[in-house]
């Protein structure tokens, strides 16, 4: 079994990466290199209607982008618990069929599913799930390593975020998310804001770039994950 030490030194050794993409594709190699996993997807999460999104996976035919996955983890209630408690989980068998969706089967002969959620303190902003392995068990141990090992990964992607987006919103960005929070349309803040519709459009463009997200509920998510609005 790994320890917690070594989990930490070899994320550590990629904290450095250059890239956004490069530091995604690490999470899943080192991921895929420590634990006893043959393939691995990488999802974005905001409690913001319970959106799971998908970004990228790894498995025998290489690195595979995956953003057409888009699902409400109510459906997964392996995701939902996981998520929940902020712990790895697993499920295998008739188990498996009970708390899965045919989305996320790659073949007939895959019973088993791992969930390891990503989080910074109390927020878990995604999951890594693995439905291939070894011959290795999947013990209460490895779901503690696993757990570990999504901690670390928050801590990590909330540092790197920090760093890139500490260029704040500006007041009127901040309020047209706000806005969008409450479930305001551009036409509707428009109105009241007493500009125009393709000027709310274009604050909502420049707070979502400045806040690193991909679209109006991720960028709301972010909002809320660290507390600027609630």
């Amino acid at each position: 079994m790994i320890s917690d030490y070594t989990i930490q030194e070899r994320v550590r050794k990629f904290e450095t990466a250059t890239s956004h993409e490069e530091q995604l594709y690490n999470i899943l190699k080192v991921y895929m290199d420590i634990f006893p996993v043959l393939d691995s997807y990488l999802v974005r999460y905001s409690p913001l209607g319970y959106l799971a999104e998908g970004i990228i996976s790894i498995n025998s035919t290489g690195l595979v982008h995956i953003g057409e996955i888009r699902d409400d983890i109510r459906s997964f209630p392996i995701i939902y618990s996981s998520i929940h408690e902020r712990k790895a989980k697993y499920c295998s068998g008739l188990e498996y069929l009970k708390q899965t969706s045919s989305k996320y089967i790659m073949s007939s002969s895959i019973n088993s599913l791992v969930i390891v959620p990503i989080c910074f303190g109390s927020a878990v902003i995604g999951y890594i799930c693995s439905s291939e392995f070894e011959e290795q068990a999947i013990d209460d141990k490895m779901l503690s390593s696993l757990t570990f090992y999504g901690k670390l990964i928050g801590n990590m992607i909330h540092s790197s975020n920090s760093a890139a987006n500490s260029k704040q919103l500006s007041k009127r960005e901040l309020e047209v998310m706000k806005r969008i929070a409450w479930g305001e349309s551009s036409k509707e803040m428009a109105v009241s804001m007493e500009i125009s519709e393709l000027t709310v459009k274009q604050y909502v463009k420049t707070a979502i770039k400045k806040l690193g997200a991909q679209n109006r509920s991720h960028a709301v998510g972010e909002l809320f994950r660290k507390g600027i609005i609630s």
